[in-house]
C-alpha cells in the first residue's frame, strides 16, 4: 500500500535526486526511515535516479523492497539535471509537504522534525536549512570551498535581498501547494535554482522560516560542483537582480 496524505495527517515525501550514490543511498535510506519512524510521521522517500552507471539503480530497486511501501525509485534516461529531476520527482509524490535534500549524506535527517516543527509552529511557507544562522555550520570543507560558499551566499544577499542567510542551500521543507506554484513561476533548473526559488517565493509573499543545520562534506564519492556551475550561479543571481 503506498503511503497517502488523509484528513488529519500530513503525508512528507522526500524527493531525492541521485547520480552515482551507490554508496550513500542506503544510508540515507536508514536514517529517513528511523528518524520518520522514531517521531512517527508519515513518510515516503522518491529517489530520481539520473541513469547512474554505477549500480544505484539496482540498489535503490532493493530498498524498494526493503522499506516497502515508503521508498519509489523513478529513472530518467541520463543526467538533466538536479532542478528538473525535483520537478520529475514531484509528479510522483504524493504528500502535502516536501521534503528536498541531498543523497550524499550531507544533510543529515535528524534536522527534519525539527524543521516541521517550526513549519506546524508559524504555518510557515516554506522551512529552509542554513549553515550560516544560530549553530549551523560546515564540516569537512577545506578554507576555499568554505569561502566561495559563504561569498556566493553574501554576493546574492547583496543584490537580493531574500531575508535568508542560506540562498544555495538545498535543504528545504515546502508546502506542496507552494512548490508547485514556485515550479510554474521559476524557469530556472540549474545549480541557482534554489536560490531562484527563495528569491521568487519572498517576491510572491510567501513565508520562509529557517532552521539551523550541519552540513557536513559527503562521505563517499565526488562533488558535482565544478567551476561551470559557479559561473551559472554568477549569473543566475544577476538575471535575478534584474527581475526583482
Amino acid at each position: 500500500m503506498v503511503p497517502q496524505a488523509i484528513a488529519g495527517q500530513d503525508l512528507y515525501s522526500v524527493i531525492l535526486p541521485t547520480f552515482n550514490e551507490r554508496q550513500n543511498l542506503p544510508i540515507i535510506t536508514w536514517l529517513l526511515n528511523r528518524t520518520f519512524t522514531e517521531n512517527k510521521i508519515n513518510w515516503e522517500l522518491i529517489i530520481v535516479d539520473d541513469g547512474s552507471p554505477d549500480g544505484t539503480q539496482t540498489v535503490a530497486k532493493q530498498l524498494e523492497k526493503a522499506y516497502s511501501p515508503h521508498v519509489h525509485l523513478h529513472t530518467r534516461t541520463g543526467k538533466l539535471g538536479l532542478g528538473t529531476a525535483y520537478v520529475h520527482g514531484l509528479q510522483f509524490a504524493k504528500g502535502n509537504f516536501i521534503i528536498i535534500m541531498d543523497a550524499d549524506f550531507s544533510h543529515h535527517p535528524k534536522f527534519i522534525p525539527e524543521m516541521i516543527r517550526k513549519q506546524k509552529a508559524g504555518n510557515y511557507d516554506i522551512v529552509t536549512g542554513t549553515r550560516y544562522a544560530g549553530n549551523g555550520g560546515v564540516f569537512g570543507w577545506d578554507l576555499k570551498r568554505k569561502v566561495t560558499s559563504k561569498g556566493a551566499n553574501i554576493f546574492a544577499d547583496t543584490l537580493l535581498r531574500p531575508g535568508v542567510s542560506d540562498l544555495t542551500g538545498s535543504f528545504r521543507l515546502y508546502k506542496r501547494s507552494v512548490l508547485e506554484t514556485l515550479f510554474e513561476t521559476t524557469d530556472v533548473r540549474g545549480f541557482s535554482m534554489q536560490m531562484a526559488l527563495a528569491v521568487t517565493a519572498k517576491a510572491q509573499g510567501f513565508t520562509i522560516a529557517e532552521v539551523p543545520i550541519t552540513f557536513v562534506d559527503r562521505l563517499y564519492g565526488e562533488s558535482k560542483l565544478g567551476g561551470e556551475e559557479i559561473v551559472e550561479y554568477a549569473k543566475g543571481v544577476l538575471q535575478l537582480w534584474l527581475k526583482v
